[in-house]
């Protein structure tokens, strides 16, 4: 099955794109007295629908058949591979499938979008997974990480240069960096974490550690929002009438 606006499609066998397009009709002219009437709403609404119908392609390479629309008009292509990075490696990457970056790998791209990722070598570029990260790796990450779920291995211990947007994070290692997750930031038994935290909730177990400043619910809070309202005092009665009243002063943080 094929999106309805595609312009090409791909072989699931070889894995080939070819057109799914029906060739147009030729123009066929009518004499005035047989022009053809004006069509009402109904049967432009039944047209539409007729016109989108289900054909059977053959791909051009392998001859597998497939059922596409015969007004697919997509033309992006879709990478699902899975990407095993085993030494120096500085090209984007953006598929839909998966990225092992071994302990001998180097990734060096400026962006390199997965599925999931596990890094154990070194990242020098920016990581952007939509499901989950892995960080088993010992050493500093200039990039920037932003994943849905992040785990730190207890082997790992690692330095994040740029903030590190997730959902949620396992820390189960050591790291450092500055952690903005939107939903929980858990420290395992064990773990060392230190770092600014902004999350709605916040969990250390047992003989975890914490180091830094931690918000907890609505993040890049102002410095007026951080103060206390401060009433505003009642003027005297000997005060002069041209001398406004003045309040309390804020407190010094």
């Amino acid at each position: 099955m094929e999106y309805a606006a595609a312009k090409s499609t791909m072989c699931r066998q070889c894995g080939r794109s070819f057109a799914p397009n029906a060739p147009k009709a030729g123009l066929i002219l009518r004499p005035k007295e047989e022009a053809a009437p004006a069509p009402t709403g109904l049967r432009r609404i039944e047209g539409f629908w007729n016109r989108q119908r289900i054909r059977v392609v053959a791909c051009f390479e392998c001859k597998r058949k497939h059922e596409v629309s015969d007004a697919a008009t997509c033309s992006a292509h879709i990478d699902l591979r899975d990407y095993k990075i085993t030494t120096s490696f500085s090209r984007s990457i953006r598929t839909r499938g998966d990225l092992h970056l071994t302990s001998k790998g180097d990734l060096s791209s400026t962006s390199v979008m997965c599925r999931n990722a596990l890094v154990e070598g070194k990242l020098r570029g920016n990581l952007q997974c939509s499901e989950v990260a892995t960080i088993n790796f010992v050493g500093k990450i200039p990039g920037r990480l932003t994943a849905q779920s992040v785990t730190v291995e207890k082997k790992a211990d690692v330095q994040f240069f740029r903030r590190v947007r997730v959902s949620s994070i396992d820390i189960k290692g050591r790291m450092s960096g500055e952690i903005i997750a939107e939903t929980v930031v858990k420290i395992h038994k064990n773990a060392v974490l230190d770092g600014n935290v902004t999350a709605k909730s916040f969990v250390v177990e047992k003989d975890g550690v914490f180091s830094g400043q931690l918000v907890i619910g609505k993040a890049d809070l102002t410095q007026a929002e951080l103060l206390p309202q401060q009433k505003v005092a009642a003027p005297s009665e000997s005060a002069s009438a041209t001398e406004p009243p003045v309040a309390d002063p804020l407190p010094a943080t």
